[in-house]
């Protein structure tokens, strides 16, 4: 896998890319609450994947609850790589790069999103956004200590959330494109697992060469090692720059900068 910092910076890159370049499309078009709210769901969504290893610092976010809900995820994840690969599929034991590395995964992820958000904004959606806020926060600041590590990241998520509700109690937030942030910061995810050496099967249950579970990934001169100096002072770096410059671009779309007046940041 990426690092945290890198998966999560990459869920910002493709949420605000996937806005700013569809202006003329809904997803678009959002209000300055819902693009803002689904920016924090597609940077959490980015780490989202890889609760299903108890191990990852992910699953640390929120002490026991997530610990106990990665768990079972893994359990659930190994039992369906199980049931499902082929005999060219590896033998392998446990869940991790599995079922929640799926575009199914990310499907069913943005589905249950937008339903919850359907049916009820004033709890349902304060709640997703503290759960998505602390795997952000999680994943960007992964070298908090390990000791305080989930209060500090409960208070921090909680802060983030109260502002949001607190700016958007006015406006309706469009659970439609608060399920696509959640897809778009999975898919992130899986590109970034994809160029690392390991591959993503996220094609899955696809079969590919006779594999369910076959690993996508460029050819091997163009992958990159986790945490290796390409990721950090490559391609890390340079994906940070992209969200930045994104976002700034899909903000102003929506009138949200009137004091850059003119200045386009995306002349497409």
């Amino acid at each position: 896998m990426s690092t945290g910092p890198t998966h999560a910076m990459s869920g910002l890159l493709a949420w605000a890319a996937v806005t700013a370049l569809a202006e003329n499309h809904p997803i678009g078009q959002l209000s300055p609450q819902s693009w803002t709210v689904g920016a924090v769901l597609a940077t959490g969504a980015a780490l989202m994947p890889d609760i299903d290893h108890p191990s990852s610092t992910i699953a640390r976010a929120f002490g026991p609850i997530s610990q106990g809900l990665s768990g079972a995820l893994n359990t659930l994840s190994s039992w369906v790589y199980k049931l499902t690969r082929t005999k060219r599929d590896s033998n392998r034991e446990g869940g991790h790069r599995a079922l929640t590395h799926t575009f199914v995964f990310a499907l069913l992820c943005a589905l249950g999103t937008t339903a919850v958000v359907q049916q009820s904004q004033k709890w349902a959606l304060p709640l997703l956004m503290f759960a998505f806020a602390g795997l952000a926060v999680r994943g960007i600041m992964k070298d908090w200590s390990n000791k305080h590590d989930a209060l500090l990241i409960t208070v921090v998520s909680a802060g983030i959330t109260a502002l949001c509700v607190m700016w958007t109690a006015q406006t309706a937030a469009n659970a439609a494109a608060l399920g696509i942030a959640v897809a778009v910061g999975c898919v992130a995810h899986y590109v970034g697992d994809a160029i690392t050496e390991q591959g993503c099967p996220m094609a899955w249950p696809i079969p590919i060469a006779g594999k369910t579970w076959y690993p996508i990934a460029p050819p091997k001169i163009m992958r990159m090692k986790t945490g290796g100096a390409v990721e950090m002072r490559i391609v890390g770096p340079a994906v940070t720059v992209g969200a930045v410059w994104l976002s700034l671009a899909a903000l102003q779309n929506i009138g949200m900068l009137p004091f850059l007046g003119s200045f386009d940041l995306l002349p497409v």
